[in-house]
């Protein structure tokens, strides 16, 4: 029955607090309160709490889209992981297309030219594909797990505290709000009080109605001294709160820190995943440059020059740029050529489309004259046939003796 006692006391007591809030809340919302203002040192930390966590919200958002694209796949993650689950292997993108090119490459025959190109593209695109998949690991070890920890652990201790010092505000200024008219009630009494009715029966009456007036009055009058206690607790625990809820939110420049060293994670995991990816590209190219005749890996339809990958500096280094020179395919014959003033018979391995009026069609099997012209790029010679002229490149043509 005791029990029973407190807990109706309890749920009284607590309804009659958040009455209390929700009238001061309202009257001050309507301009009928005073309000007691933050020191502009915890504003200023308040507004860059909020800050930090709507950015670090949609930092992680967009992350987690750039490294998982699919809703689908992002939804299923979410849920393992709400479960305390390992989520199943999934075979990415870069993984499943190569696998569709060595099936293909296997189909149409390993010792065909196709065939063999695409097996190697392929396992290219698997290597591509693990590298994808360390990319995402890494990248949600060290970046998106700590932002998450800070909006659901952090960020959530600081609302909370906040919350708490909304409160304690609240019940300081309701506790001044009492106050304040009870002192009024103690002036309007003494000044009832003070007068000293005279008269016929009338003026009595009137006089007995102020006199229950003023010791109504009296009840609030014999709460000042209870208001002021009240002022003096809830104003310590105001000022406690205010002190605590400060001291969480400096902590969000040493947040600022902490995501600042795994924003540079972010940054390393990408740049290795990215360097990874352009040497695998890079020893594909070589290898096709080296399996492969030029006809088979161009567009006939390119541009004068043949197109060679630019370095990453910084990441793959110089090294990476010297082993490009293996993907212009020459002979000495036409070293010699070029550096000579005089023509050569040359026959044409290849038919080739001219892309302009600059260079010259070729036929496969045909031969023509070519020769060299000071300043002209090192992967093309000039090419005549009767009075045809123009521009044929070297890898499409063999000298003959």
């Amino acid at each position: 029955m005791n029990i029973m006692d407190f807990n109706v006391k309890k749920l009284a007591a607590d309804a009659g607090t958040f009455l209390s809030r929700a009238v001061q809340f309202t009257e001050e919302k309507l301009g009928q309160a005073e309000k007691t203002e933050l020191d502009a040192h915890l504003e200023n930390l308040l507004s860059k709490a909020e800050c930090t966590k709507i950015w670090t919200e949609k930092i992680m958002k967009q992350t987690e889209v750039l490294l998982q694209p699919n809703p689908n796949a992002r939804i299923e993650e979410f849920v393992y992981e709400k479960l305390d689950r390992k989520a199943p292997s999934r075979v990415n993108n870069p993984e499943l297309l190569g696998q569709y090119m060595i099936d293909a490459g296997t189909e149409f025959g390993p010792g065909t030219a196709y065939g063999n190109a695409l097996i190697k593209c392929g396992e290219t695109q698997k290597r591509i594909g693990t590298a994808d998949r360390e990319l995402i690991q890494t990248s949600a070890l060290n970046f998106l797990t700590p932002l998450r920890n800070f909006i659901e652990g952090d960020y959530k201790t600081i609302a909370k505290e906040r919350k708490l010092l909304q409160n304690k505000r609240l019940d300081l200024d309701a506790a001044k709000t009492r106050l304040k008219k009870a002192k009024t009630a103690e002036a309007k009494s003494s000044q009832l009080n003070s007068a000293r009715p005279e008269g016929d029966n009338m003026v009595n009456f009137f006089y007995m109605l102020n006199f229950l007036h003023v010791k109504w009055l009296k009840i609030w009058a014999e709460e000042v001294t209870k208001s002021e206690q009240e002022v003096r607790i809830t104003q310590s625990e105001f000022d406690r709160q205010a002190e605590i809820t400060r001291l969480l939110l400096e902590g969000i420049s040493s947040t600022h820190a902490h995501h600042l060293r795994c924003l540079n994670d972010f940054v390393e995991a990408q740049m290795t995943y990215y360097a990874q990816c352009y040497q695998y590209m890079l020893d594909l190219q070589k290898q096709l440059g080296s399996s492969f005749p030029s006809s088979y890996l161009c567009n006939n339809n390119h541009n004068a020059g043949t197109p060679v990958p630019s370095a990453l500096p910084n990441v793959i280094g110089s090294s990476a740029m010297a082993s490009t020179s293996g993907l212009v395919i020459s002979s000495p014959n036409i070293s010699d050529l070029k550096e000579s003033s005089g023509s050569r018979k040359a026959r044409v391995l290849y038919d080739y489309d001219a892309a302009n009026s600059t260079e010259l069609s070729l036929l496969a099997d045909e031969v023509i004259t070519v020769f060299s012209i000071i300043g002209m790029d090192s992967d093309w010679l000039m090419g005549e046939r009767g009075n045809q002229k123009g521009k044929v490149p070297i890898t499409y043509l063999e000298l003959l003796n």
